[in-house]
């Protein structure tokens, strides 16, 4: 196709982090005002260490709008 192998590499591992993304488990509460990700999820572990961001940053703003 013509793409080089380290942009390849860079395209699989952004790919590979929003399909965990899509696995994450997302609990709702207070009658689905807000919600909460589990920090010991894997998928979450897995997607912030694809993308290189912070674990605890992450697992806040995947819940708040702000």
């Amino acid at each position: 196709v013509g793409v080089k192998e380290s942009h390849q590499m860079t395209i699989f591992r952004i790919i590979a982090a929003i399909l965990h993304l899509g696995n994450l488990e997302i609990q709702g509460e207070r009658d689905g005002e807000a919600c909460s990700v589990s920090g010991e999820d894997e998928h979450l572990s897995n997607f912030c260490s694809l993308l290189g961001v912070e674990h605890s940053q992450m697992q806040h703003w995947l819940c708040h709008r702000k």
